[in-house]
């Protein structure tokens, strides 16, 4: 089991090179906006990376894989993988450089291996449940802070996200206990920056499982704890993963 964990490893970090040195250079067929709906932007780059990501593990592995554009991709096996070529579109587009190439392992409802790649910084978050976390080949642990009024929290706005004054109102209460409120625009990253002790908590609502799934695999590997909502893993979800040293 440990020696398939390694393999699919590797696996999914040579895909997440692939697919980030080809968004970072952006040549043709990584221009252009393919559609714009509300607060949600796909990309002709959203679609050219990952093909590249499907195509390099379907030559490998026989596991099926949920891909945020193409969606299910058959194949045999009770785990899934789970890609999200480009977390972070909307900075992509713009040029501010926070977005990150995401690849998870998924077994059942529980993320056991991720790969999240900053091509800008050339920085590669990966680990497996039991395997441990690495950044740039290197270890890497969550913080030991313990309390929330000295830890820092990473958060967003999904697409879904509730904008009503109750809603904002109970947000901000939350806020007010944390010492710092980071907000990135994307959801892989953030979670990877918990892994690394960057930060000490990441939590979202209304998040899709491709947006978060290699994050939580890296928090858990890395020494902290993940719990996701129940409901179907197809359906947005609320995630909290953190240090696992404070109460959420």
């Amino acid at each position: 089991m440990t020696q398939d964990l390694r393999e699919s490893l590797d696996l999914a970090i040579g895909a997440a090179r692939l697919a980030g040195a080809a968004l970072a250079e952006k040549g043709d067929a990584f221009q252009g906006v393919n559609s714009e709906v509300g607060r949600d932007i796909k990309l002709a780059a959203d679609n050219a990376a990952e093909a590249l990501i499907l195509n390099h593990l379907r030559a490998s592995s026989d596991l099926p894989i949920w891909a945020e554009e193409e969606g299910w991709v058959k194949g045999d096996g009770n785990r899934f993988w789970v890609v999200d070529p480009l977390d972070g579109s909307s900075n992509y587009n713009r040029d501010f450089p926070l977005c990150a190439v995401s690849i998870a392992l998924v077994d059942g409802r529980k993320p056991i291996l991720g790969v999240v790649y900053d091509f800008s910084r050339d920085e590669i978050f990966a680990g497996a449940v039991g395997l441990g976390a690495t950044l740039n080949n290197k270890p890497m642990r969550v913080s030991d802070i313990g309390e929330r009024s000295k830890a820092t929290l990473m958060t967003g706005f999904p697409v879904r996200a509730d904008f009503s004054d109750e809603a904002l109102s109970a947000m901000a209460r939350d806020f007010a206990s944390w010492k710092k409120i980071r907000m990135i625009g994307t959801a892989a990253l953030a979670a990877a920056y918990v892994s690394a002790g960057r930060a000490d908590c990441y939590r979202e609502q209304g998040s899709m499982l491709y947006d978060i799934a290699a994050g939580c695999a890296l928090v858990e590997a890395a020494g902290g704890k993940v719990v996701l909502s129940e409901g179907p893993i197809d359906q947005p979800l609320n995630v909290t993963a953190w240090n696992g040293r404070f109460d959420v």
